[in-house]
């Protein structure tokens, strides 16, 4: 992945928090060498996974398989005395796509803060990774629905799912509605340990560097 489509990703994210009047931490908007001058706050930032986060997983086709996200805040999985939940806010461009994976730890709610429709599929598998032909019954601002494997559940803006633990799914920004921006708010997240993805993938992508970083990403700082 090109560091000029990470840097084109974060400015159309920047763009759009600014229609919605989202604000992020101060440090959202450091340089690479604002890191370096504050040493402490990128240990603690880099501990805890917060900061931005650019993937095409990969694949090498971010605008069709790909995602920005900036984690707001986050604990750290299996530590009792840090705060044990997490917010993200993730970006998706019309039509951008995010494989399926589940977690085990974590628990999740999905929101759909603004833009066109956030569409969603989820599935289960055995112990084989095998899919499952089951109904699944999933929470949609607490109420029960019951979709299909691989039915899609589009949620409007304002809109939200609870999505449980060790359910597979993957969620995208539905063609020609335009541009997503979605919330997470959930249980500490843990790229490292606690992404279980049905397709070999690449949590974090490899780099070329065709220009400079507007801003590093949390696993660089």
């Amino acid at each position: 992945m090109k560091r000029s489509q990470i840097n084109s990703s974060i400015l159309q994210a920047k763009e759009m928090m600014n229609e919605y009047h989202w604000v992020l931490p101060t440090w959202a908007y450091w340089s690479v060498q604002d890191y370096k001058n504050n040493p402490k706050i990128r240990d603690y930032l880099k501990l805890h996974q917060m900061g931005w986060d650019v993937t095409d997983f990969g694949w090498g086709n971010f605008d069709q398989q790909g995602i920005a996200l900036f984690c707001i805040r986050n604990g750290v999985q299996g530590d009792v005395n840090d705060k044990p939940y997490a917010e993200k806010l993730l970006f998706m461009k019309d039509g951008q796509e995010i494989p399926h994976h589940a977690h085990k730890v974590k628990l999740e709610d999905i929101i759909n803060r603004g833009g066109g429709d956030l569409v969603l599929e989820f599935l289960e598998v055995d112990e084989n990774k095998t899919e499952l032909s089951n109904d699944i019954t999933v929470l949609v601002d607490g109420q029960e629905v019951i979709v299909k494997p691989h039915q899609p559940l589009v949620l409007k803006r304002g809109q939200s799912v609870t999505i449980n633990r060790n359910v597979y799914h993957k969620f995208y920004a539905a063609k020609n509605s335009g541009m997503v921006m979605a919330g997470e708010v959930s249980q500490v997240n843990d790229d490292n340990s606690d992404n279980y993805f049905l397709q070999s993938v690449g949590r974090f992508s490899t780099i070329e560097e065709d220009e400079e970083p507007i801003h590093p990403l949390w696993n660089e700082i």
